[in-house]
């Protein structure tokens, strides 16, 4: 039986960034194949209510604090020194989520591991059209045809899509996992994926 650990994607959480590299580390320990569902961070937000943790939580002491140290900690515990808090953040992901929908296979994880490493450590700023065109022509891409696709009433209408499942499955933020219908929010449930995963 083949593993599947489902990812749900927007480029736009630091936080799936961060929870992206040991994934793939413990994909490959646990022999599971990763599937990718892009969807639009600030719709879901829309559509359950919710908000980023930092502003969700600014009015409670202390806890955006410890947030931060949690953060470190993940940092450190993973090597994960190359991160840098992209400074136009929350950008839009939208045109970036569109070309991620239009993409399958390996094609996906190609194209997310050409841009996290450009947004979340050498701080590219996704709404430099030249400056995406140029990562995504180093990593093999048809960036042009890529754009294109972006306007596309089809992919545009699959990520809507995506969205509004993911959020009538439970999904509430980003990142989030599921293992068959069990689901799992936020990178610290790592190690619980690897324990289901050990486990089929």
């Amino acid at each position: 039986m083949t593993k599947i650990l489902e990812v749900i994607f927007d480029f736009v959480s630091p936080n799936a960034y961060l929870a992206w590299w040991p994934l793939r580390e413990l994909a490959a320990r646990q022999g599971a194949q990763l599937t990718i569902t892009p969807v639009f961070l600030g719709g879901m937000h829309k559509l359950t209510g919710n908000a980023p943790p930092a502003i969700r939580d600014a009015g409670v002491k202390g806890k955006n604090e410890y947030a931060l140290l949690e953060i470190q900690r993940f940092i450190a515990k993973h090597n994960l020194v190359r991160f840098r808090m992209n400074p136009r953040f929350p950008f839009n992901s939208l045109n970036l989520l569109r070309m991620l929908a239009s993409l399958d296979g390996d094609d996906e994880i190609r194209f997310i591991e050409a841009l996290m490493p450009a947004i979340w450590e050498e701080e590219l700023d996704v709404a430099d059209a030249a400056a995406v065109e140029a990562v995504l022509t180093v990593a093999g891409f048809d960036a042009d045809a890529l754009l294109a696709r972006t306007q596309d009433p089809t992919i545009k209408q699959a990520l809507i899509d995506n969205t509004e499942r993911a959020v009538g499955r439970g999904t509430f933020g980003i990142p989030t996992f599921y293992i068959g219908e069990e689901m799992f929010f936020g990178k610290e449930r790592l190690g619980q994926i690897e324990e289901m995963l050990a486990n089929l």
